[in-house]
């Protein structure tokens, strides 16, 4: 994690920054509503940064009605296979650890405001 704006969410939003699988974990075994920032490499995907930007104003927008955590390198690959949310940077959303649905690349505002209430409330996959 090197790009100033990635350590701002850490450092200044108090974000946890998951680097591995048990803190993965313990972050969606918490109740409720969880976004996972996945960045990507800053130095490669130049949306990475403005990702970084967006995702704060996003839960902003929606009131806090979900959390958000940074995901590390060390366990990108596996949920990106996992969730099959490929490209980066990507918001992976989930109700407790109950994956809902993710966001790959940056998008339009617009979309993000018809796409993140539809995600959220969209059963999770165990139940449907």
């Amino acid at each position: 994690m090197s790009h100033p704006l990635l350590t701002r969410l850490t450092n200044e939003m108090g974000w946890p920054h998951l680097t591995d699988a048990d803190a993965l974990s313990a972050h969606l075994a918490c109740p409720g509503l969880h976004c996972l920032f996945i960045p990507g490499d800053p130095a490669r995907n130049l949306e990475t940064a403005d990702a970084a930007v967006i995702l704060p104003e996003l839960q902003q927008a929606f009131q806090g009605r979900f959390d958000c955590a940074l995901v590390g390198d060390a366990i990108e690959a596996g949920l990106r296979e996992t969730t099959r949310v490929l490209k980066t940077p990507g918001f992976l959303f989930y109700d407790g650890d109950r994956f809902l649905g993710g966001i790959a690349k940056v998008r339009d505002w617009d979309d993000y405001m018809a796409r993140v209430p539809h995600i959220l409330s969209t059963p999770a996959e165990s139940d449907a």
